[in-house]
């Protein structure tokens, strides 16, 4: 069956009708008149609404959007979907600023520019609180990936780096307190940090096209490696001009900005988002395909199948890995290039920022090529994966070998760069392989992942702590921490290569319903028809022709303003060739009443057996 619909508010009525292919994707044709039935049927027809006057409102306003659109003021013709990613990067641009500020902040608080140090901590006290942060990330992944899955990974996500934002606020009065208080904000940091991972997953389960996920994933995360090189200028800047301070101040309040923004701009799915274009709505449900409603609880969780599947291993190994050298540089490359080049901070500070400014932008460059490779029909989801992740860890293994070997500085700084430049590639592979082997669990996943990739951070410090120990023989023992990581990363290119996999598995999501209507149908038949007498005149809702059964012969009851008031209904309905199926209904004698949830049209409830549907008030 076809649903066409006209929108309300606009005395145009000769709107372009577009069709979709087999993936979702817009087919250029030629444009039909509404009400005219496409040759050979088929339901793939929508308004293109990008192009229409006026704007169209469908689900329930609540919060912000009950006073403003929620429309991104700066790029007003982007889609929602993108708005979303760029949110998201903004996002991890903050956590990871707020993240990586304490070491700017410890230069001040420990310095003796005025004779005495402000702060009198021990070296012990110093690695605990810049330990503790880690405590409270690693409990929280994998409940995150679960709350992430259970309830609305949008709010979820927000909250994380909001209630963190808050929380950096409060450390320079905890400071001042004890070394105590500090600790424990920075834990709690953590707990809150924890879960923005795996609902970042969560949010691309329900917003990202199959074809799509790299490109989107890739510029959502990019912000994690802008935020570390951000993180240090910016830091450096707000500490010598106002004071150690200003620096957790101002990502607090940054934080609390963006998720004001990001409560206005963002919506759990498609199709609860007011103003999404139809277009958009439909192409992301279409491609799609079937994702369930029913909602995530601890027991229906399919835990046996997830830890006995290798592909799962093999994400798990490829985030160890890459963990494992991200923390490496983070954490030990100024004390590298001070022990076996004699460079100081500051020239090594600027350098190492180098090597994540360019994998800020080979990121999404490689999420934009995978995505690329696939639309090309010529490799299959897994032989992308592979790809780009065995290439890029396998290239970053040389380059780190050599770094271990040479004596220049300038190969070895030629290397660091290289290998963190290639390494970008590989979050293609693995840190998107969750959405394609089981995307209703994929939240879950990366919870599971980054928890061990945690571990790598936690484990890589005191390893090369072990390896570094001896201040005579520096070069050498630097070498053997480089050849360790490289070692690392040729280990996780044979596990991944074997047994990685980048299609759907049997036990990720449950079985299809048939007679689940999809969401944008729901809408699409809530949208009213202006009577092209005039907008104050009463006019048919939902003109429906069906290629398997009779006409419905619905009429609205429109007032003054074309609102919608009643739905009367037509007796003894049969819809024929829904969902590009010709479905029979079964008995027309019985009838139930399907109503259409406002909030977000996303619950189907019951949907009489004689395919009538039932509205209340739109």
């Amino acid at each position: 069956m076809r649903l066409t619909d006209f929108v309300p508010g606009s005395n145009d009525t000769n709107y372009e009708m577009l069709n979709l292919d087999k993936n979702g994707q817009p087919q250029n044709g030629q444009p039909q008149q509404p009400g005219a039935q496409p040759e050979g049927g088929g339901n793939n027809q929508f308004i293109k609404q990008d192009t229409l006057r006026g704007k169209l409102f469908f689900g329930e306003r609540k919060g912000l959007t009950k006073y403003m659109d929620p429309e991104c003021p700066c790029c007003p013709n982007m889609t929602k979907r993108y708005t979303i990613a760029i949110l998201v990067s903004v996002g991890f641009v903050i956590s990871f600023g707020s993240r990586c500020n304490i070491g700017v902040a410890q230069v001040k608080m420990f310095s003796n520019e005025t004779g005495t140090p402000e702060f009198d901590w021990t070296s012990e006290t110093v690695g605990v609180v810049d330990s503790s942060y880690f405590w409270g990330y690693i409990i929280t992944q994998v409940p995150g990936g679960f709350l992430a899955a259970k309830y609305p990974a949008n709010r979820v996500f927000g909250t994380a780096i909001a209630l963190s934002a808050a929380l950096n606020i409060l450390l320079p009065s905890a400071a001042y307190i004890h070394p105590g208080a500090f600790v424990i904000i920075r834990i709690f940091q953590g707990f809150a940090e924890g879960v923005t991972y795996p609902a970042c997953h969560g949010i691309w389960r329900h917003w990202a096209p199959p074809i799509e996920r790299s490109k989107l994933a890739t510029i959502a995360f990019c912000g994690s490696y802008g935020g570390l090189v951000l993180s240090m200028p910016v830091s450096g800047v707000l500490s010598s001009s106002f004071g150690w301070q200003s620096c957790f101040i101002f990502y607090g309040l940054a934080g609390v900005i963006w998720y004001v923004v990001w409560l206005w701009l963002s919506f759990e799915k498609p199709c609860m988002h007011p103003t999404i274009s139809q277009e958009e709505l439909i192409y992301i449900e279409e491609s799609l395909g079937n994702v369930a409603d029913n909602k995530i609880t601890f027991e229906t969780t399919p835990w046996k199948a997830i830890f006995m599947s290798m592909p799962v291993y093999a994400i798990i190994v490829a985030n160890f890995c890459r963990s494992w050298t991200f923390y490496l540089l983070i954490v030990s490359q100024p004390k590298y290039f001070k022990d076996v080049f004699g460079m100081d901070v500051e020239s090594s500070g600027f350098l190492g920022a180098l090597p994540h400014l360019l994998m800020t932008m080979i990121v999404p460059l490689g999420g934009h090529f995978a995505d690329t490779f696939r639309s090309t029909n010529r490799f299959t989801t897994t032989q992308v994966r592979k790809i780009f992740n065995c290439g890029g860890f396998g290239m970053e293994a040389l380059f780190l070998v050599i770094m271990a070997q040479t004596s220049s500085h300038f190969i070895a700084m030629c290397c660091l760069i290289l290998a963190v430049g290639f390494s970008g590639f590989a979050i293609s592979g693995f840190n998107v392989n969750h959405l394609d082997i089981a995307p209703r669990y994929a939240s879950i996943l990366m919870g599971i992942s980054n928890g061990f990739g945690t571990l790598a951070g936690m484990f890589c410090p005191i390893v090369t702590e072990k390896f570094t120990h001896d201040r005579a023989n520096k070069p050498e023992e630097w070498a053997s921490v480089f050849e360790l990581a490289g070692t690392i990363h040729f280990l996780g290119v044979i596990f991944y290569a074997i047994f990685a996999s980048g299609e759907l598995q049997e036990w990720s999501e449950p079985p299809n319903d048939p007679n689940k209507i999809p969401n944008w149908k729901i809408r699409q038949m809530s949208i009213k028809q202006p009577s092209s007498a005039g907008p104050n005149s009463q006019a048919p809702a939902n003109q429906l022709t069906s290629t398997g059964g009779a006409q419905p012969t619905a009429q609205a009851q429109v007032d003054i303003h074309g609102q919608t008031t009643a739905y009367p209904l037509s007796q003894q309905q049969q819809y024929g060739d829904w969902n590009n199926a010709n479905q029979d209904w079964g008995d027309s004698s019985q009838t139930n009443q399907y109503d259409a949830q406002q909030q977000g049209y996303g619950s189907t409830g019951n949907y009489g057996e004689d395919g009538t549907a039932r509205y209340r008030n739109y």
